[in-house]
């Protein structure tokens, strides 16, 4: 089976390498874009998480420089995702981001992020009940950015009013909610009833239990499902100890990533091609549907954005085994054969 190369919206990092790393080098980046592309992951965009002001300046123009003197960035990395700081600072809603960080949507902010940046924010999370919102969702539709909502606790009217907006994704549906949720009238149940937004799932078994997902899956309709990893530097990487964002986090032999000690997730330790693997193992997709929600599904969310910034982007080839491993990767005059 052959489909176009994986496109992953949501990356925080691979192989040992933190894309939040304000030290981050052009090898360490070189060095984490080929194990994706190891994984049949032909395009991605790393993914910047909520911290203050000077913090995300710094770990911006680190990235933006690693991936400008990288010899793979060119071809695999059109642009970022920012997810924060315009989050829901809530129990349950802030995940593992920092809330004190978390403040009301400012497109100022965004302006001074930006400003330097030899390549775009294509894609911005945000919690769209927070105040303020509206201004921001305006400069991101004036400026061709990707809009998802996330780390959120959006009731009906804020989630119907959001994608009239332009809020066309929801970042990894079923994490960064309330811990406690009432039944119907709920941030969970409002985005799957919303027919404009996509759905972004980590399907790694950890993060949304398999059931759970099957309802999911269900309720948004085969061409609405987008296959994301919400990856960290633990992710094709062993069991043990690693860096993201500031934190250090803990890769546990059953997959999970921690904050040792504690019980929030902080990203995960999954590779795509293996969520491809998971979804068609547990029964939820074909092999081609499944390699569809991690290749043309993301891209044809994106391309609105590519085409606003003049971003032409090549995906490439993979060809796949019956038992969905990569083989051959192809990506302009790169191929790879993985081991």
């Amino acid at each position: 089976m052959r489909s176009d190369g994986l496109l992953d919206l949501q990356v925080n990092g691979y192989a040992g390498v933190d894309f939040n790393d304000p030290g981050l080098t052009a090898a360490a980046m070189d060095h984490a874009l080929e194990a994706m592309l190891a994984a049949g992951v032909t395009r991605c965009l790393p993914t910047l998480i909520t911290a203050d002001e000077a913090t995300l300046g710094a770990r911006f123009a680190a990235l933006d420089r690693a991936v400008a003197d990288s010899r793979l960035g060119a071809a695999m990395v059109p642009g970022y995702h920012l997810e924060g700081p315009f989050l829901n600072p809530g129990e349950g809603t802030a995940g593992c981001h920092p809330p004190e960080a978390m403040h009301a949507p400012d497109p100022r902010l965004l302006d001074r992020l930006a400003r330097d940046l030899r390549r775009p924010i294509l894609l911005l999370t945000l919690a769209p009940e927070r105040p303020d919102a509206a201004a921001v969702l305006a400069w991101a539709r004036g400026r061709g950015v990707l809009l998802a909502m996330g780390h959120t606790a959006a009731d009906l009217d804020t989630v119907t009013r959001a994608a009239a907006a332009g809020v066309r994704l929801s970042t990894h549906l079923g994490n960064g909610l309330p811990h406690l949720l009432p039944k119907f009238l709920n941030p969970l149940m409002a985005q799957l009833a919303e027919d404009r937004l996509h759905a972004s799932v980590i399907a790694d078994g950890i993060h949304v239990p398999v059931h759970a997902l099957r309802v999911m899956t269900r309720a948004k309709g085969a061409d609405r499902v987008v296959l994301v990893t919400d990856a960290t530097a633990a992710a094709a990487a062993p069991p043990g100890l690693y860096g993201f964002a500031g934190m250090t986090i803990e890769h546990a032999a059953d997959g999970s990533v921690r904050v040792p000690g504690g019980r929030t997730l902080a990203g995960s330790g999954l590779r795509l091609d293996q969520a491809v693997r998971n979804v068609v193992g547990w029964g939820l997709a074909t092999p081609a549907q499944a390699l569809a929600w991690a290749s043309a599904a993301p891209a044809s969310l994106l391309a609105p954005a590519l085409a606003a910034h003049g971003i032409a982007l090549e995906a490439g080839s993979v060809t796949w085994s019956d038992a969905l491993r990569p083989g051959t990767i192809i990506l302009g005059d790169l191929r790879l054969q993985p081991a």
